[in-house]
């Protein structure tokens, strides 16, 4: 199965959407419905960018890419990204 995520970049960072990664964007998002094709994946990312506020006060300086990859590797970055959030949020209130 496929996930979408959803990468907001600035065009002052990244003036070439295809240079548009998770560590250089401004915003990630993550549709937590998962596509059997790509077609629908990015689709959904499309759409569910749509009802959000983040998609509707984009502003003329925003890009926005929807990269769709399998779940699984969606799911391990997540949990490396929310244990590295948490490593950061102790060690600063020390």
């Amino acid at each position: 199965m496929l996930t979408a995520l959803i990468l907001i970049c600035s065009a002052a960072i990244t003036p070439d959407v295809q240079d548009c990664t998770r560590d250089n964007a401004t915003a990630v998002m993550r549709v937590h419905a998962e596509s059997g094709n790509p077609a629908t994946c990015f689709m959904r990312g499309q759409a569910y960018l749509a009802e959000t506020s983040i998609g509707q006060e984009l502003g003329d300086n925003d890009r926005v890419k929807v990269v769709c990859a399998r779940t699984e590797t969606v799911d391990t970055f997540i949990q490396q990204l929310t244990i590295k959030e948490i490593n950061n949020s102790s060690s600063k209130r020390r």
